[in-house]
């Protein structure tokens, strides 16, 4: 079984950093994408960054927002997405989601997503 598993969420200071990181573990054959989202409260969820084939380093969307700001890399041998924060703003306050497409088998994918993190930054 596929899972997601989400650290370093937490509390802030405005202009602070924070690092998130996300695992994902079990059995399968591939992780096609992977990346960052978040949720505000009562909106929807929306990319924050994401690999968009997870085998090609330069392959990454950011949001506009958080461009210069945040900056995803990953560890492809330990299946692991990291998103290191720069200079947070009250406005970054939600809990940000790891997702991912994982192939289970060729040509079988399927979108996991972690548990969520809460992030809140105080001004």
């Amino acid at each position: 079984q596929v899972q997601l598993v989400e650290s370093g969420g937490g509390r802030v200071q405005a202009g602070g950093s924070l690092r998130l990181s996300c695992t994902a573990s079990g059995t399968f054959f591939s992780i096609n994408v992977m990346g960052w989202y978040r949720q505000f409260p009562g909106k929807q969820r929306e990319l924050v960054a994401e690999f968009t084939r997870w085998l090609y380093t330069n392959d990454i969307v950011y949001e506009d927002d958080v461009k210069g700001r945040f900056t995803i890399s990953r560890d492809n041998a330990k299946n692991t997405v990291y998103m290191q924060k720069h200079s947070l703003k009250a406005e970054d306050t939600a809990v940000y989601y790891c997702g991912a497409e994982i192939s289970v088998r060729w040509q079988q994918a399927k979108n996991y997503w972690g548990q969520g993190t809460q992030v809140t930054v105080s001004s």
